[in-house]
């Protein structure tokens, strides 16, 4: 696991720097509510970088079948706005792992303040249909990233 580009682990859960750029923003320099959600994206995909997951392994087969993470779910609290040239982190948290799910909680915040929250529940699919998460995934997840010290499975 290494540490820079993907960001970081810090008190089990992983940090990631956002600098909010002038596409990300609508015409008053407030950042389009939209964007968050790419913010969010790239903040999971990091994390998994950082453990070691590979997509494009997963895509191969290489954790048994060919799989693909989807969210399922997701559910935002909008606090504040963000503005362009804003420095951000993204701090997401594993809450549960259960079977074919992923439960993490992300936050977008600046400095110390919190600016959005999000709930989000992750699928892994193969073929289109729900596929139990492969144990050396798991593990991985489970090694690393866990609120308050527990992780629930």
């Amino acid at each position: 696991m290494s540490e820079g580009l993907s960001g970081r682990l810090e008190n089990g859960a992983h940090i990631f720097p956002v600098r909010v750029y002038y596409e990300d923003t609508d015409f008053s320099g407030v950042v389009y509510h939209a964007r968050y959600l790419h913010f969010l994206e790239r903040a999971r995909t990091e994390l998994l970088r950082l453990l070691g997951i590979s997509h494009s392994r997963m895509e191969e087969g290489g954790y048994g079948a060919p799989l693909a993470f989807a969210v399922r779910r997701m559910e935002i609290d909008f606090h504040r706005s963000a503005r362009i040239d804003d420095l951000l982190s993204v701090r997401t948290s594993v809450r549960k792992i259960a079977g074919a799910r992923i439960v993490l909680t992300q936050q977008a915040l600046r400095g110390a303040e919190v600016l959005i929250e999000a709930v989000v529940t992750i699928a892994v699919v193969a073929n289109g249909r729900a596929h139990r998460l492969p144990p050396e995934i798991a593990a991985r997840f489970g090694e690393v990233l866990a609120e308050d010290g527990v992780l629930a499975r």
